[in-house]
């Protein structure tokens, strides 16, 4: 499929996801950092990914995990500086990796200057016209403004010492910015154009569909044609000068778009917008192959009006590992439903997520991979004392919150000198050393199907065709021949007619193909 050299490499791309402060510790004080990154490429170039998605690694105060940006000109220290950081791009550039950056246009650091001089300019100033402050409700302003729902669990405005209140959709210390101010526009198409000119191949934009608000704030009624803060019409314009400044640099886009219309989810697809945005009906979709197949065919439909590629993620820094979730009586996914001691058959679990690998690296469109999902890393349960993230204080402590996709990759047997989230004492099986040698492994099964993907001309981006199967069981053709069947049912079932079977999941069963194993083959 031709991912370096094809000015729309990304249509066919496998991108890898990199969690910076989870990846690879390269000074040993138990984060991870740039220098980490940078040792291991040849770790990623040989898994065959074609770019590296990086969550923010941005000056932060990290309240929550880096999406609160305090200088998105600026490396935070504990991960390297920028001299690191463009070394890292060219570095990876020259193995035929791109690099794609992380912005949060919707809110900033409540450490970021503009934040803190709006905090000391006082009610009225042009400095607070940049974000969403607004005199409280009740006889004395002790009210917030309104009771919009929080993004996390919690309350969405805070009060200020002047009596002030501003809007924040996710913690305190990420306020609202006003996109309807020429300046925070002005500004993100700068730092567009900074890192671009950092020879940045694509952007990321994290909750893209929640940076317009109406003016009016207005109470959220259910059911309501117009969400007051949920995809606005008019940030379409907002994405159509993005696009602009894109392509001066041949740079693309992906979005963050939870969104359950189809037509409305399109609309950021258009040729003038965005190049893709995350197909999340995939991600939370269960184990079922009815369902499975709808969410497929619904995802390619939504993207044929307007051209776009779908992506395909099964898990990401925000979501239950695959493992894990599809070891579970709900192999769904949903925020509000995590909570802590959910039983899980890791061994069940595993057979279904190499299944979902052949799956989901066989369809149409470019292909997102979370950082240990090659190696097939398990949720971990977090220490109550350990835990960092915010979700889950501001749930009451009743969702375990998302720190458990989030622990150091276990490189080694050897687990890092201390990290920042603890590693479970049994994770020395996951280890990528000891996985690289074993040709059974998760690690080697994503090391060959990602050559293959990339070898074989009929991956990629193109058509789909499905091909007539038992219930409970998913076949589908791509082009020059190349067939992807998954067994979701109860019993083994035969393999279509064939010439060459390229790649199975898991062994098979007399020549059958057993429940929850996936092949590819040659038809």
């Amino acid at each position: 499929m031709a991912a370096h050299t094809s000015d729309d490499w990304w249509r066919s791309a496998a991108i890898y996801q990199v969690y910076v402060r989870s990846f690879a510790d390269g000074d040993g004080d138990g984060t991870g950092d740039l220098a980490g990154v940078r040792a291991k490429l040849p770790y990623l170039a040989e898994l065959g990914v074609d770019a590296l998605w990086f969550t923010p690694w941005y000056l932060s105060p990290l309240a929550d995990g880096g999406y609160d940006v305090a200088d998105y000109r600026a490396i935070d220290p504990a991960f390297g500086t920028m001299a690191e950081a463009e070394k890292l791009i060219v570095e990876a550039r020259g193995l035929g990796i791109r690099t794609i950056v992380d912005i949060v246009p919707n809110h900033l650091s409540d450490q970021h200057p503009w934040f803190r001089a709006a905090l000391a300019a006082g009610p009225g100033s042009p400095e607070r016209e940049l974000f969403h402050f607004r005199p409280g409700r009740g006889e004395h302003g002790e009210l917030p403004p309104n009771a919009w729902p929080s993004q996390f669990a919690g309350e969405t405005w805070t009060r200020v010492e002047d009596g002030e209140w501003y809007l924040h959709l996710f913690t305190p210390q990420q306020p609202d910015l006003n996109w309807a101010h020429p300046a925070v526009r002005r500004e993100h198409e700068d730092v567009l154009r900074f890192w671009f000119e950092r020879g940045v191949a694509g952007v990321r934009i994290d909750s893209a569909a929640l940076l317009a608000k109406d003016p009016e704030l207005p109470e959220f009624v259910e059911g309501t044609d117009r969400h007051p803060y949920i995809d606005r019409d008019e940030l379409h314009d907002v994405y159509r000068s993005w696009r602009a400044v894109a392509d001066e640099y041949g740079a693309v886009f992906v979005g963050e778009v939870w969104l359950p219309d189809s037509e409305r989810f399109a609309r950021y697809l258009r040729p003038d917008e965005l190049h893709t945005a995350f197909n999340f009906t995939f991600l939370t979709c269960p184990w079922d192959a009815a369902r499975l197949r709808a969410s497929i065919d619904d995802t390619l439909a939504e993207h044929a009006p307007v051209g776009a590629p779908a992506t395909w993620v099964l898990c990401n820094h925000d979501v239950t590992r695959t493992v894990t979730r599809y070891g579970r009586t709900d192999t769904g996914f949903d925020f509000a439903a995590k909570r802590f001691g959910t039983p899980t058959d890791l061994d069940l679990g595993t057979r279904r997520a190499r299944a979902a690998a052949l799956l989901s690296l066989a369809l149409p469109g470019s292909v997102y991979l979370y950082q240990g999902e090659e190696l097939g890393l398990p949720e971990a349960d977090i220490p109550l004392d350990r835990i960092q993230d915010p979700m889950h204080f501001r749930s009451g402590g009743v969702d375990p919150g998302r720190d458990g996709c989030r622990v150091p990759l276990p490189w080694t047997a050897e687990p890092w000198a201390t990290p920042w989230l603890p590693q479970p004492g049994d994770w020395a099986r996951y280890a990528a050393d000891r996985q690289g040698g074993d040709p059974s492994s998760m690690l080697a099964l994503y090391r060959r199907a990602l050559l293959l993907r990339r070898s074989q001309p009929g991956f990629g981006d193109g058509g789909l065709t499905w091909l007539e199967a038992p219930e409970g069981v998913l076949a589908f053709a791509r082009e020059d021949g190349l067939c992807c069947v998954v067994n979701l049912a109860a019993e083994p079932v035969p393999l279509p007619a064939h010439r060459a079977l390229l790649l199975a999941s898991g062994p098979l069963a007399d020549g059958l193909l057993p429940q929850d194993t996936a092949v590819w083959l040659r038809a």
